[in-house]
C-alpha cells in the first residue's frame, strides 16, 4: 500500500531560547498595548528573541507587523547607540556623551520654564504654572507609570499634559 510502518526516529535541536529568561512586556508602537514576551540570554542579557504573549488579554499572542519586528529594536546594527546633536543652523550631527546631553536638556527645560513661568493670573490669583512646556505621554504606559510621569511633570508647574490614548 506504500505506507512504511517502521518506527520513525525523532530529531531534536537546541532552541536558542531553551535557557533564556522570559520577560513579559508591552509593545511600544501604538495605543493598543499588545503583550510581548522578550527572551534574553542569561549570561549576556542580550535580547535573543521576541514573540507575542499568548496569555495577554489584548492580543492573545498575535502581533502586527511592527510588533512582530520588535526584536529589531534591540538587535539592529543600524540602530543609533550614542547621542547625536545638531546645533542650531548646522548641517552636521556631532556625537556627544549622555552626560552632556542630560545637562543640555536640563538647561533648556530650566530656561524655558523660567521664561514662561506664571506666578499670578490676570485676577491676581496665585497659579504658579509653566505655560511654555507641554508633554504628550505614551499610550504604552500603565496607570501607575502615567501617575508617576504626570507627577514628575507637575512638579515644575506644567499644565499642558496630554496622553496619547486620548488624542
Amino acid at each position: 500500500m506504500g505506507i512504511n510502518l517502521a518506527p520513525v526516529e525523532a530529531y531534536t535541536w537546541n532552541l536558542r531560547i531553551k535557557d533564556a529568561k522570559e520577560t513579559p512586556t508591552i509593545c511600544c508602537y501604538c495605543a493598543v498595548g499588545c503583550g510581548i514576551i522578550c527572551h534574553t540570554d542569561n549570561k549576556t542579557g542580550q535580547v535573543i528573541y521576541t514573540e507575542g504573549d499568548a496569555d495577554h488579554p489584548i492580543n492573545g499572542g498575535s502581533l502586527c507587523a511592527k510588533g512582530a519586528s520588535a526584536y529589531q529594536i534591540a538587535q539592529n546594527k543600524e540602530r543609533v547607540t550614542k547621542v547625536l546633536y545638531r546645533a542650531p543652523n548646522s548641517d552636521k550631527w556631532v556625537a556627544k556623551s549622555w552626560e552632556w546631553a542630560l545637562k543640555k536638556i536640563a538647561a533648556n527645560v530650566k530656561k524655558s520654564r523660567d521664561a514662561s513661568f506664571v506666578t499670578k493670573n490676570e485676577k491676581g490669583q496665585v497659579v504658579n504654572r509653566c505655560e511654555g512646556i507641554a508633554s504628550v505621554g505614551s499610550a504604552a504606559l500603565d496607570n501607575e507609570e502615567c501617575w508617576a510621569y504626570q507627577a514628575m511633570l507637575r512638579a515644575p508647574g506644567l499644565v499642558y499634559i496630554e496622553h496619547q490614548a486620548r488624542i
